[in-house]
Order: C-alpha cells, then sequence, then structure tokens
C-alpha cells in the first residue's frame, strides 16, 4: 500500500506549486503535490510560456518582413499557422516534462486527481478527467500537517459574453486557434488582451480592442500607457478605451459586436472575439467554506506568509490574489514553507514584484506609478530617457521607446521604475534589485553600465530625475 502521510501537501502543480514543493523538499519535508490537470499548471501549459512561443514566432516574422531597414533580402515571406502553433505546444510539453523530472529529483510524490480538504490535515483525492502521468499516486485518502493550496485562477466569463470555443475566445482557443481570423476584437486590454492582440496584428489580422477604463493596461504608468497606445494604434491595432461592449450576435462563421464609446454605439463584424477581461481564482469544490476559509472577491485571503484564518491551511499563488503573476507565485510559495520551517522569511512586499507584457513594444514595471505616488503624498523626483538617445538601440533598429523612474525627493529612494521598449522585460530586473537592496540616487548615479547597451537609459533615466542627464 502506498504511503500516504506526508508533512506538506501541496493541491496544484502550476509555477507556485512545484517550486513550493521543491523548496519543501529541500528543507527536508515530506512533500507530496496534487494535480488534476497537467504539470506545470496553466503558465506552463496554456499562459506564460506557450504565449512567448508564439510572440517569438510572430517577433521573427515581423523582423523578416522588415528585413531590408538591415540591408538584408528576404522575399515572398509567410508563415505555417499549424508550425507556429505546432511549435509553441511544443515548447510546452519541454517544459511540462521538466517539471515532472524534477518532482522525481527532489522526491515529490505527485498525487493525480481533484482534491478536497475535509478537515484540517484531511484531503479526500477524486479521480480526474486527465490521465494520470506514470508513476502518479492515484485517488485516496491522504494526511498532511500542512496543506498549500496553489489551485490557480481561470478566465473570468461576463454575462453576454460567455467563450463557445469557436467564435468567442478565452486565451486556450486563442494560443491553439482552429483557423487563423482575419479579423479579431479583443474585449480587454489588461497583458493578455495586448498580448494577443499584438500576435494577431503582427500576423496579418485586423485588430480591435475595447477597453472599459480609461486607459489601455491600466495597471501601468498612463505615460507608458499612453506611448504603447500609440505604437499600437501605428501597427493599425484599433483601440477604444471608455469603451463597453454590451452584444454579440454570433452567425454562422463571424460576430457581430456592438458596443458604446462615449461618442455613440458602435457595430463591427469580426471572424473573432477574444475575452480578456481577467480570471478568478480557483476556490470552488475544495471544501474551503465547509472549513471556513476566509474568501473575499473570488480570492483566498492569507497574510504575508500565505497563511489563511485556519490553522494548517494556506495558499499562493493566484488563488490567494493578485498581482496574478507567476513569479509571485513561486515567490509567495518559498516564503510560505520557508515560515512553516521557522526560518523567518520576509513577508511578501507586493511593491517589490515586476510585472511584464510582451507585446511589442514590450512593457515592464515595477513599484508606484507616478500617479500612485503622488496619490501617497510622495514628493517625487522622475527622470526620463528616450530609447532614441541610446546607441545600442538606434543600432537595434529598435529606437521607439521610454524608460521612467520615480525618486522620493526627500530620500533618494527608488519608488517605482516603468519601461516600453525593446527587452524592457529583461532590463526591469535591474531595477528590482536596486529597490530590494534600499539602493538610492546616488549609488545608481555611480554604478558604471556597459556601452553600448540598453542598460545604459537606465542610468541615464536616474541622471535625469536629478537634472544630469548626459545623452539627450
Amino acid at each position: 500500500m502506498p504511503d500516504t502521510s506526508f508533512d506538506i501537501l501541496i493541491i496544484g502543480s502550476g509555477p507556485g506549486g512545484y517550486v513550493t514543493a521543491i523548496r519543501a523538499a529541500q528543507l527536508g519535508y515530506k512533500v507530496g503535490i496534487i494535480e488534476r490537470d497537467y504539470l506545470g499548471g496553466i503558465c506552463l501549459n496554456w499562459g506564460c510560456i506557450p504565449t512567448k512561443a508564439l510572440l517569438r514566432s510572430a517577433e521573427i516574422f515581423h523582423y523578416l518582413q522588415h528585413a531590408k531597414d538591415y540591408g538584408l533580402s528576404a522575399e515572398k515571406v509567410t508563415y505555417d499557422p499549424t508550425a507556429v502553433i505546432k511549435r509553441s505546444r511544443a515548447v510546452s510539453k519541454r517544459l511540462n516534462d521538466g517539471v515532472g523530472f524534477l518532482m522525481k529529483k527532489n522526491k515529490v510524490a505527485v498525487i493525480w486527481g481533484e482534491a478536497a480538504i475535509d478537515a484540517p490535515g484531511k484531503i479526500t483525492v477524486k479521480p480526474s478527467k486527465t490521465e494520470a502521468i506514470k508513476g502518479a499516486l492515484g485517488p485516496g485518502s491522504y494526511e498532511a500537517k500542512h496543506i498549500i493550496i496553489a489551485t490557480g485562477a481561470r478566465p473570468r466569463v461576463l454575462p453576454g459574453i460567455e467563450p463557445d470555443k469557436k467564435l468567442i475566445w478565452t486565451y486556450f482557443e486563442a494560443m491553439a486557434p482552429d483557423m487563423m481570423p482575419k479579423s479579431l476584437l479583443v474585449i480587454g486590454s489588461g497583458a493578455i488582451g495586448v498580448e494577443f492582440a499584438s500576435f494577431y496584428r503582427t500576423l496579418g489580422a485586423g485588430v480591435t480592442v475595447v477597453e472599459v477604463l480609461p486607459q489601455i493596461l491600466p495597471a501601468e504608468d498612463a505615460e507608458i500607457a499612453a506611448f504603447a497606445r500609440k505604437a499600437f494604434e501605428k501597427q493599425g491595432i484599433k483601440i477604444f478605451t471608455n469603451a463597453k461592449v454590451t452584444k454579440l450576435d454570433k452567425g454562422g462563421s463571424s460576430v457581430r459586436a456592438t458596443f458604446e464609446d462615449g461618442k455613440g454605439t458602435q457595430t463591427i463584424e469580426v471572424d473573432r472575439v477574444i475575452s480578456a477581461v481577467g480570471v478568478v481564482g480557483n476556490v470552488e469544490n475544495l471544501g474551503l467554506e465547509k472549513l471556513g476559509v476566509k474568501v473575499d472577491r473570488g480570492t483566498i485571503v492569507i497574510d504575508g506568509y500565505g497563511k489563511t484564518n485556519v490553522p494548517g491551511i494556506y495558499a499562493i499563488g493566484d488563488v490567494a490574489g493578485p498581482p496574478l503573476l507567476a513569479h509571485k507565485a513561486e515567490h509567495e510559495g518559498v516564503i510560505c514553507v520557508e515560515a512553516i520551517k521557522g526560518l523567518k522569511p520576509h513577508p511578501m512586499d507586493k511593491r517589490l514584484i515586476p510585472g511584464c507584457t510582451y507585446c511589442s513594444p514590450q512593457i515592464a514595471s515595477v513599484g508606484l506609478t507616478e500617479a500612485k505616488a503622488k496619490e501617497m503624498k510622495y514628493e517625487i523626483r522622475v527622470g526620463r530617457f528616450p530609447f532614441i538617445g541610446n546607441g545600442k538601440a538606434i543600432a537595434l533598429g529598435e529606437d521607439q521607446g521610454l524608460v521612467k523612474v520615480v525618486f522620493d525627493k526627500k530620500t533618494g529612494q527608488l519608488l517605482g521604475a516603468h519601461m516600453v521598449g525593446a527587452e524592457v522585460t529583461e532590463l526591469i530586473q535591474g531595477y528590482v534589485v536596486a529597490m530590494n537592496l534600499e539602493t538610492t540616487e546616488e549609488e545608481l548615479m555611480h554604478t558604471v553600465f556597459p556601452h553600448p547597451t540598453l542598460s545604459e537609459m537606465m542610468k541615464e533615466a536616474v541622471l535625469d530625475a536629478y537634472g544630469r542627464v548626459l545623452n539627450i
């Protein structure tokens, strides 16, 4: 008979779940992870990773179309949608297999099925619809002193625009489409919405984005969002803000969409619609209500260490609330198990979690926006540096972008950093490290940045905040 007793059981094997399992195993705990669908969760299989593979194909296609800009020749450039999607799925499969390897390497037991918590320390696992992976434990009763919920989230469904998987898509269908639409409506302009808008537009589709709020990319600094909007519109993406889709009429192979944008009612006909109006936590069927676990607005309430209000039950990642990011889930899980171990880790500081959007141009940020800093009554200094003043950006043919920093005028503390342009998703971590180390403006200005690099703009933006900018 298999051993069904563990120190820690984790429900969900997404980035938060599997990383938490590995760290718990490193700390000497006997760990099991329960999964109903696929190792790696949404991120590896239907989110972060495969979308980046799709966007990379679109990026290469864009460069080939503009080969003449680099003194090169590439004629009659086309793409094979089946091959593009196949590559994306192969990337996911490779990483999915990698998670399985990591579980074996760290001696984490994989339990296949759907979990419900009967009581603190007790879980029943029922069969799931997905075929069990080789070597996994199966349905049954399990015990653990500590139970960590890492069940993630799923696409939000709004009345009247319910996805049907054929004409109205969520990100699942948008990632592996049955056809490449010639026209597309994206409802919602958060990270998911603009990434898909960017992907399909680059491959030639006519794209319209409708956002209910006044700015696209609502979580970003207003100046950065405005810069991105101009870039998207230059690419041919039609954007409507302060707008709401009121009706979707489905035909045999198209959708007639009606929306209001303050100027009146507009109607467009498109091949497909992508609903990208956010996600909701997977809190159902876990037994939380019976146990008295506090849930607020669809997510589990926790403290800075992943603890819920019920002893022995914890939650991490998307199911525990925003920001809904894989790296937040991973770090949250490590904090959780280290706190269980008594290592006294620092609690999660959400202001230090970077956000990245992989559209074209890329967007990245950390900390407070300019507006938020002012709202919090900081006296601030703001620095900016445009890509057009950077030699490496010009050499790359990527001279459209902006780096922006926000400092506390009194202390020199870096409050926030915001970027739009080529490779900013890689650059942002420099500011994240600086903020974690409580680096001041003077220390940043005395740091030597290599030349020629895009990263030089990070220092120039700091210099600009203090009236010392050099190259613009």
